[in-house]
């Protein structure tokens, strides 16, 4: 019989290397996959995961084994990403000045971004708060409830929420036909 998470992640917080490993094994291709639905880019889903994972031990201690951990660890890398989206705007800000260095980095970016196909590139022109609803609901196929719960909002707020994406992504779709 399989160890729960919750087991694991308590025995993690006390200092059991090997429970550690065990989830690290069991969640890493989620956290990862719901990074990339966060940031829109592997590169970056990499780095925002490898730093998840990096600080782990130490969120560890703030399980309380009151939900999943699952969901406790969804929670810590919505946090996460938004921590790296602040930091970033934050870094663009600064950057702004930096001459034709800058301008060829940002024409990179936009490369980038052209290359990847048209729903991911949907999905980043989202507002954040929309982007992290879909990447947990439909990324993650959670339910409604467990995105609410993750997120700190209503079950209203997610149906809502839902609501303006399939909003923006008609709108997208028919702006980029009229092109």
């Amino acid at each position: 019989m399989e160890t729960p998470d919750e087991t694991l992640a308590l025995a993690a917080a006390s200092g059991d290397r090997s429970a550690f490993a065990q989830l690290l094994a069991r969640h890493y291709d989620r956290v990862f996959g719901l990074c990339w639905r966060l940031t829109g880019s592997r590169a970056d889903a990499e780095d925002l995961t490898q730093d998840i994972c990096a600080a782990l031990p130490g969120k560890l201690h703030s399980f309380r084994a009151e939900a999943r951990f699952s969901t406790w660890l969804y929670r810590v890398a919505v946090n996460a990403a938004h921590d790296r989206r602040r930091r970033a705007a934050t870094h663009a800000r600064a950057a702004l000045g930096w001459g034709e260095w800058e301008v060829n980095r940002q024409a990179a970016m936009a490369e980038a971004e052209d290359a990847q196909d048209w729903l991911v590139a949907a999905m980043t022109r989202l507002p954040p708060e929309l982007r992290d609803t879909v990447a947990l609901t439909l990324g993650e196929d959670l339910t409604q409830a467990e995105a609410a719960a993750i997120l700190g909002l209503s079950e209203g707020t997610i149906a809502w929420r839902m609501a303006e994406v399939k909003k923006h992504l008609r709108k997208q779709a028919a702006e980029e036909a009229r092109i």
